[in-house]
């Protein structure tokens, strides 16, 4: 496989706090990507840190061999190409469900309106949503408004997908219906970075696993052998927390 994204000593910090601190990371054309981590290492940054969303100060970004963080590089074709969907939902609420799709396709790629609504519904019926096309988002569930932003983000064709925890503001009942719709999309080929706490859905889509602390990786690579053979201890602490957390059974983890 040809790779897509490449990280090389990115530091990013906040006004002076650090928040990444020498990342190195590459990825894969179709790779599933699960980013681990507790609260505050760094995971949200690294991900808003690719398209330009948060700047580094230091270290490159290479996406699809061009670099990201050149001051010559345009931005907005990158953007294009890099889908995001944040752990609110960002729907603008005076517009349709339908109209929050159609309105990037026709701005950023131009689509004449026939040709948006086209893509438009091919999208909801990938996540399920056909029927609520014309629902405004205060009108259908969290879960519901969820799948309709990861509908906008695949509408745009994105050669990277990036989801920023994208269950963690919905109810527990309304997870599942998420996790179903990444699944499907995981299917599709599309290259995914996830950041998420949802162990059985990690182990289920990843080919490689991330696990960060205090703005650093401290393991990557394989997602079997980190969920299940982890060399770092601060990687097991954190997959038995969310073992007890999540009532999940360990299997053979030795943990």
């Amino acid at each position: 496989m040809s790779e897509i994204l490449r990280i090389v000593d990115l530091y990013v910090k906040y006004d002076s706090t650090p928040v990444l601190r020498g990342i190195n990371l590459s990825i894969n054309r179709g790779e599933k990507v699960v980013i681990m981590g507790p609260s505050g290492s760094g995971k949200s940054t690294l991900l808003r840190s690719i398209p330009l969303l948060v700047k580094p100060y230091r270290g490159e970004i290479y996406f699809n061999n061009i670099r990201v963080n050149d001051p010559n590089t345009d931005i907005r074709s990158i953007r294009q190409k890099i889908g995001f969907v944040f752990q609110s939902y960002n729907l603008f609420p005076h517009l349709t469900v339908l109209e929050n799709i159609t309105l990037p396709l026709t701005i950023v790629k131009k689509y004449p309106r026939e040709k948006a609504v086209e893509k438009a519904m091919e999208m909801l019926r990938v996540v399920g949503l056909e029927d609520k096309a014309n629902k405004y988002p205060l009108l259908i569930s969290g879960g519901e408004q969820q799948r309709a932003a990861i509908a906008r983000a695949l509408a745009m064709d994105p050669m990277l997908l990036l989801l920023d925890e994208p269950t963690s503001a919905l109810d527990p009942e309304l997870v599942d219906e998420v996790l179903e719709t990444l699944r499907i999309i995981a299917k599709r080929g599309i290259t995914m970075m996830i950041v998420t706490h949802e162990l059985d859905f990690a182990e289920e889509v990843a080919d490689k696993a991330i696990f960060m602390d205090n703005g650093v990786i401290i393991e990557q690579g394989n997602a079997h052998e980190i969920f299940y053979n982890p060399k770092h201890e601060r990687t097991r602490r954190f997959l038995r927390r969310l073992h007890r957390r999540f009532h999940i059974n360990p299997k053979s983890h030795q943990l």
